[in-house]
């Protein structure tokens, strides 16, 4: 049996304690800031990156892309290991991981250099992500207080993402498309010395050796099907280059299930998906993310090849949406206390699906406050109201000792989520532009991408309305 947890209990921290936690916070948001951040900075420096070391055209594209399979692939790996070799020593050694390959990017003189980098980012990110969060719940007792927390976890990592091209643009205009992954470094060294002393090790409570062969699979599946997903831009869906790794990545994914089932310590114990909160709250995750990572694109892109903004301008137009991303998650633990943590991730999936409904009205003349300021604002605002209380049920759902499970899975079904999102809205686009490069067809395509977006945050609310469980629900246990 797994106790479901009540998410609006109040618990009181010590005051002694206090400043500990909350240094305990810090860390782990910082750490989730940069892991997100490096999502999207480079996308403004890529023209600077290939000028300077001749990337080729599949090279320019593999500099995003390397970084998002291996985060991808390996996040349940890196929770797991979380849970069973300490979450303090994998932060550590996942921040460590990430900030050398920044260094070692940073200095890349070959393109396969810069890509190498990329990748080791990626999977130091994996290592590091899943513990940001276990050590975060770990530290702060249920409750407002970790509800709080979670809120400003997810507010620092939604606004990582957000501030990527603003943060690009910034480096690569006045520094140099290095310092885009140079800047990690000194931000990285200075967590890790923070967290060697403030952070406390905590694991699972043994020390069962890692299901090698489930740790194979998942990572194999979920890297080929994110491989797939990204070879859909260039190649598009009927390919053979996009279909033979999506139905291999799905194959092995299936594969790993019938191995769980069997295995007596398996990686992910399919009793996790068992428990509604846990299942439903990724669920949701996934549509959220599908539906809303893709506006950062969309409205980078318009902003510059149909208003006529250049990248800084395009970056420094998104920063009330990045503002609004911030505000909303910061400001749904309060809201949840009221409202309840279901309640307050429809009405924001809702407000966010207003959002992106407006935003498809874009025309090829819009002016600034009505075509990127306010629809922008009321997208990320939903979004952040949305993401905190989803967080936030499926980690009250997890048992102590899966804890770093649960925390990879709720950043894969997001991750995962907003790549499948992209690739989809992309073809989406492409298909009503019709291969053409005017302004008023590309507003046209886009437009289709937001009112399809619209159309699944909608059809995600009723999935939360009918799925996740209630106030009272949540307060019974569940087998």
């Amino acid at each position: 049996m797994t106790r479901m947890v009540d998410v609006s209990t109040p618990t009181r921290l010590p005051a002694r304690s206090r400043t500990r936690t909350w240094a305990v916070v810090a860390a782990a948001c910082t750490g989730q800031f940069l892991v997100v951040l490096d999502v999207s900075v480079v996308n403004v420096a890529l023209p600077s990156m290939r000028a300077d070391l001749g990337l080729s055209g599949p090279g320019l594209q593999w500099v995003v892309n390397a970084y998002s399979i291996a985060f991808a692939g390996f996040m349940l790996l890196g929770g797991r290991a979380a849970d069973i070799y300490g979450r303090k020593r994998m932060f550590l050694t996942g921040l460590g991981l990430f900030t050398a390959a920044s260094l070692a990017g940073g200095f890349a003189q070959e393109e396969w250099h810069l890509l190498a980098a990329r990748a080791g980012q990626g999977l130091g990110a994996a290592v590091l992500s899943p513990a940001t969060l276990t050590i975060l719940t770990s530290a702060v007792p249920e409750g407002p207080a970790r509800t709080r927390a979670i809120g400003t976890w997810m507010a620092v990592g939604a606004g990582g993402g957000a501030a990527g091209g603003l943060v690009g643009g910034v480096l690569t205009d006045f520094l140099s498309w290095r310092w885009v992954l140079l800047i990690n470094v000194p931000v990285g060294a200075l967590v890790l010395a923070g967290a060697a002393v403030w952070l406390a090790e905590s694991r699972a409570g043994d020390r069962r050796r890692i299901d090698l062969l489930g740790a194979v699979l998942v990572t194999a599946g979920l890297a080929t099907t994110a491989y797939g997903i990204v070879q859909t831009e260039a190649e598009g869906w009927a390919a053979a280059a996009t279909l033979v790794p999506l139905l291999a990545g799905l194959a092995l994914l299936g594969l790993f299930v019938l191995v769980e089932a069997r295995t007596a310590a398996p990686l992910m114990p399919l009793r996790i998906l068992g428990v509604r909160t846990v299942s439903a709250a990724n669920v949701s995750m996934l549509l959220l993310g599908s539906a809303s990572f893709g506006m950062w694109y969309f409205m980078t892109v318009y902003a510059q090849n149909v208003l006529g903004y250049t990248p800084l301008e395009a970056g420094f137009a998104l920063v009330p949406s990045s503002a609004a991303i911030f505000i909303g998650a910061k400001a749904a633990p309060r809201i949840m206390a009221r409202t309840g943590a279901r309640t307050l991730a429809v009405a924001g999936a809702l407000v966010a699906a207003a959002g992106f409904g407006w935003q498809s009205t874009m025309g090829v003349h819009g002016d600034y406050l009505t075509a990127v300021c306010l629809p922008g604002v009321l997208m990320m605002a939903g979004a952040g109201l949305a993401s905190t209380p989803l967080a936030a049920l499926a980690t009250s759902g997890a048992a102590p000792g899966d804890a770093g499970l649960v925390s990879g899975l709720v950043n894969t079904s997001r991750t995962m989520g907003g790549a499948l999102g992209l690739a989809v809205l992309s073809t989406v686009a492409a298909a009503r532009t019709g291969g053409s490069t005017g302004a008023a067809e590309i507003t046209a395509g886009y437009a289709l991408a937001f009112r399809t977006s619209a159309v699944v945050l909608v059809a995600g609310a009723l999935m939360m309305l009918l799925w996740l469980p209630g106030t009272a629900e949540r307060k019974g246990p569940v087998a």
